[in-house]
């Protein structure tokens, strides 16, 4: 209907009303191939990166090859510089040093999660029962532990040797490779399983990993199985059964990033929580300059806490930027005061299947863009930052003068039940934050599902935040 058909009322509701855009109707042409080809780069991404420690690999690859050089505590910095800072193997932030005087401007940092949920390896993980060998674990982060069975998994991980020297494990990624295995009830026999809660249809300790069958040739050797197995990792990786006490290895889901869909409009892949994000952070301040300092900040820990000196809460990251802002001459304080933030963490995508958790008006849709939740927690907020109407209104303005398509969004209902990020930690350093991030179906199952238009949208409002 033209405007000049319609009425004084309709003309008035679509000028005052909220309505969210599907991206995808009202991208042209050459941004929906913008779309298509941006979510390549980022499935190839998705495969490379299924642990914290390939992710932050991935990234710093990444940012060398876009002349970024490594940061050290000290080291001088001046405007037009790029550099990236390694934390122990599980975390990076790369930065752009702008013209703009940070003690009036601040930083403009980005700061999402590269870890995931997964399952890891018990430090005492092998035994052998029933004609089988397998690994004992203990799962990371919030999963539905039944989700975890009967699907193939790779292992993936690094293990310190005795001399100290560290070997990267690999298995279960390529065609030719084995994969692993948890084991499930058959239905013939699972009445009982089948009756109680599906918190408990599967125990955490019953998520034991299946890795052997083949029983060493020796007739004098009573745990053949468990000892075929040692002697393989010993062979290819000189592992011994000791060593996997100073190993982090994790089980994770063993298929590769896939376009779902007839249309391929979807992904569908493990990890997008938070790589989705972080991937879009990456590329942002990696590829496109700014005159402000930009940082994106690429951390681990997030699903367990963002404890520890890799999360967001280890105080690596606030020596890092008061020590950036030291090298232009700057008062850290007011560096601070000045500095804007986008937590940039998945929120849940309205699911119509399940639609009794979610309040449909406040939820996050698949392809209407990256979601802003100006807070997040559980029930009474919870946990949460809360950020001010007037940082939700700034960034606003700057995604309106970019095209940015975006949409708000809460966690669910209110007491429904809710989830964190590390927006509170950047906020209780002074600085004005906000979480934005993209919608995600299924989250925290080992395959997730999320639109690319999403994705795109993402990469394009932290390309507007830097400008």
């Amino acid at each position: 209907m033209s405007d000049k058909k319609q009425s004084s009322g309709q003309k008035l509701l679509k000028e005052l009303a909220y309505k969210k855009q599907n991206y995808y109707e009202v991208a042209d042409a050459a941004e929906r191939k913008a779309i298509f080809d941006y979510a390549k780069g980022y499935m190839k991404f998705l495969d490379a990166a299924k642990t914290e420690r390939e992710a932050c690999e991935c990234a710093v690859n990444y940012a060398k090859e876009r002349g970024f050089t490594e940061y050290r505590f000290g080291d001088k910095l001046q405007a037009g510089d790029k550099k990236y800072f390694v934390n122990r193997g599980k975390s990076v932030v790369v930065f752009r040093v702008g013209t703009k005087n940070p003690e009036e401007d601040g930083f403009r940092v980005i700061a999402s999660h590269i870890d995931a949920p997964r399952i890891d390896l018990k430090q005492v993980p092998l035994y052998e029962d029933g004609g089988m060998a397998f690994f004992k674990t203990h799962y990371y982060g919030g999963i539905k532990k039944y989700q975890w069975t009967a699907i193939p998994l790779a292992l993936h991980g690094a293990v310190v040797l005795k001399d100290g020297k560290k070997v990267d494990i690999r298995i279960g990624e390529e065609p030719t490779d084995p994969v692993f295995y948890i084991t499930d009830l058959l239905p013939h026999l699972g009445n009982e399983q089948m009756a109680g809660k599906a918190a408990r249809i599967i125990e955490g300790e019953q998520l034991n990993v299946l890795v052997g069958g083949l029983p060493y040739d020796d007739g004098d050797v009573s745990e053949k199985i468990k000892l075929s197995v040692l002697s393989l990792l010993h062979k290819k990786y000189g592992v011994t059964e000791e060593d996997f006490l100073s190993a982090e290895i994790s089980a994770v889901p063993a298929f590769p990033a896939r376009d779902v869909g007839l249309d391929r409009a979807l992904i569908g892949a493990y990890g997008h929580d938070d790589r989705v994000c972080a991937y879009p952070a990456l590329t942002a301040v990696a590829d496109n300059g700014s005159e402000h300092t930009v940082l994106a900040m690429l951390v681990d820990k997030e699903e367990i806490g963002s404890e520890g000196t890799t999360g967001m809460q280890c105080k690596v990251y606030e020596d890092l930027m008061e020590e950036i802002a030291l090298a232009l001459g700057a008062n850290f304080r007011k560096v601070r005061f000045a500095s804007k933030c986008l937590s940039s963490d998945v929120t849940a995508a309205y699911d119509p299947n399940f639609a009794g958790v979610y309040e449909k008006s406040n939820s996050a849709l698949l392809s209407c863009g990256t979601a802003m939740c100006k807070f997040t927690g559980s029930r009474g907020k919870s946990g949460s930052s809360d950020a001010s109407a007037e940082f939700v209104g700034e960034v606003r303005k700057m995604f309106a003068e970019e095209g940015v398509v975006w949409q708000t969004a809460e966690l669910g209902k209110v007491d429904a039940g809710g989830g964190g990020t590390v927006a509170k930690f950047l906020a209780n350093l002074n600085i004005d934050t906000v979480d934005l991030g993209v919608p995600v179906i299924s989250m925290h199952a080992p395959w997730e599902v999320v639109s690319k238009a999403d994705v795109y949208s993402n990469y394009k409002a932290f390309l507007a935040f830097m400008k």
